[in-house]
């Protein structure tokens, strides 16, 4: 696993303990980008938006107004888009386990 990689599962685990209220939220910093191009990055996997949706677990309609601008990704989705981007082995790995 890259250390890209291993930050990932480290932020999965700090998060899971956000939520379950064991840790403090205010003492860990993400950069969530304010802005994420989707169809760029499905373009350069070259991926048709039938196949990115499937591959990725996207609602087709929801992938389809991401890219036209008809809809605004929420942060937890534009981290996932920016993790797809980077590492979409990773990604692939943890969806086809689940």
């Amino acid at each position: 696993m890259t250390s890209f990689g291993k930050g990932l599962v480290e932020a999965a685990r700090q998060a899971q303990a956000i939520a379950r209220g064991e840790a403090d939220p205010a003492t860990y910093n993400l950069h969530i980008p304010a802005e994420i191009d989707v169809k760029a990055i499905r373009k350069r996997f070259g991926l048709t938006q039938a196949e990115f949706a499937k591959r990725f677990g996207f609602p087709i309609g929801t992938l389809r107004d991401l890219e036209q601008g008809r809809a605004r990704p929420e942060a937890a989705t534009r981290a996932y888009l920016l993790v797809i981007s980077r590492e979409p082995e990773a990604v692939e790995r943890a969806l086809s386990a689940a």
